[in-house]
């Protein structure tokens, strides 16, 4: 999830607040030297129409109990693994976001490689885990966990909004078990963006006072003509959420209200953002000729479409503002592409799931060639 609420029930001033600010900061930070034209972008970009929605995810059942429990230095992380072969993808979650979201996206990844998603500490069915939850940190948990459960590179690291700051954090630290990259519509960052996190912080705060006490749980703000929400179901981008099963809708939703650690992790999470950014920006490294596509939307931060409220030039500037800060991403490697998609939400995985499989399957395909060239010289 990205930070901007309008699907989860931030009420509307608040909401346009965070877009002013983000589009201001936007604008400031992209006009800095070194940002790329659009021009440019479009010369590296692959425009995409895709007009099918996407059908409900089949079998999402098994995500609703653990997969595999793995327990590493201060916690145990729940991981989902399918399929077989090599390279693994690995696939992270946005914020507010767990193992789930992948339930399209990743048994069709299983047919034709192994397929790895996972519960970051104290979310979904992980335990809790050591404070704070930075990047860093989630990277270096992630990567034991995966050599604990004798998962082995080469990894394939597909990461959504927020999961995008932890699998370059990933790539960071162990760049040579990294085959590729896949950022799905992943938040860009910006130490002035986070000027509007308190509000959700406290709301999330708030959330969790009332599950440890065991008190009624606060009202979402209210939608037109939808049916009144408590705070446990801001999670994902809505529960319930119209592409899973009832079984899985209910499983998670039950967690949401009992599990206060959940709550925890996300709140450090969150106020650990900043930091995290500044990392990255700290230790650029390059992937070689290692492919990365980055898949952008041009609704960022916007968790469902609402054909009858079109974005004003104002929005779009915004989200070219976006488009072109993930497009510096592009720099990282010399096997590098940006990938539009014009009719989906920044929930790419339930909206869209065959572009990302697509662009998963392209990572895979280039790295399985350059792994055969390599052998036959």
């Amino acid at each position: 999830m990205a930070r901007l609420q309008r699907a989860t029930g931030m009420p509307a001033a608040a909401t346009s607040e965070v877009m002013r600010r983000r589009w201001s900061i936007s604008k400031a930070r992209l006009a800095a030297p070194g940002a790329p034209a659009f021009v440019a972008i479009a010369l590296t970009c692959l425009m995409l129409w895709i007009p099918s929605r996407a059908t409900g995810a089949a079998g999402d059942e098994i995500y609703t109990q653990p997969g595999r429990l793995v327990a590493i230095d201060g916690t145990r992380l729940n991981i989902y693994c399918m399929g077989s072969g090599s390279p693994t993808v690995v696939f992270d979650s946005g914020w507010e976001d767990w193992a789930p979201v992948w339930a399209i996206v990743q048994p069709r990844v299983a047919q034709w490689t192994r397929a790895c998603s996972y519960d970051r500490a104290g979310a979904g069915f992980s335990d809790a885990g050591p404070m704070p939850r930075t990047s860093v940190r989630i990277a270096d948990e992630l990567h034991s966990t995966l050599h604990a459960a004798g998962l082995n590179g080469p990894y394939i690291l597909v990461g959504h909004a927020f999961g995008g700051d932890n699998v370059r954090t990933f790539a960071v630290r162990y760049m040579a078990e990294v085959a590729g990259m896949v950022l799905v519509e992943a938040d860009v960052g910006g130490l002035d963006e986070h000027r509007s996190d308190d509000p959700l912080i406290a709301s999330l705060k708030e959330c969790r006072r009332a599950i440890a006490e065991g008190k009624p749980l606060p009202l979402l703000p209210t939608r037109p003509g939808a049916p009144a929400r408590n705070c446990a179901q801001q999670f994902f981008r809505g529960l319930p959420e119209q592409m899973w099963s009832p079984e899985l809708n209910a499983k998670l939703l039950d967690l949401a209200q009992t599990k206060v650690a959940m709550y925890d992790a996300f709140i450090s999470e969150m106020e650990q953002m900043s930091t995290d950014e500044f990392y990255l920006k700290q230790h650029l490294r390059s992937f070689g000729a290692r492919p990365i596509r980055v898949l952008s939307t041009g609704y960022h931060g916007i968790h469902a479409i609402d054909p009858t409220q079109p974005k004003t030039a104002e929005q779009q500037r915004y989200e070219d503002d976006v488009a072109r800060a993930q497009a510096r991403w592009l720099a990282l490697s010399s096997n590098a592409k940006q990938l539009f998609i014009t009719n989906s939400s920044e929930y790419i995985p339930f909206d869209q799931p065959d572009f990302v499989v697509d662009a998963i399957h392209q990572v895979y395909a280039q790295t399985v060639a350059a792994s055969v060239a390599r052998e036959e010289r």
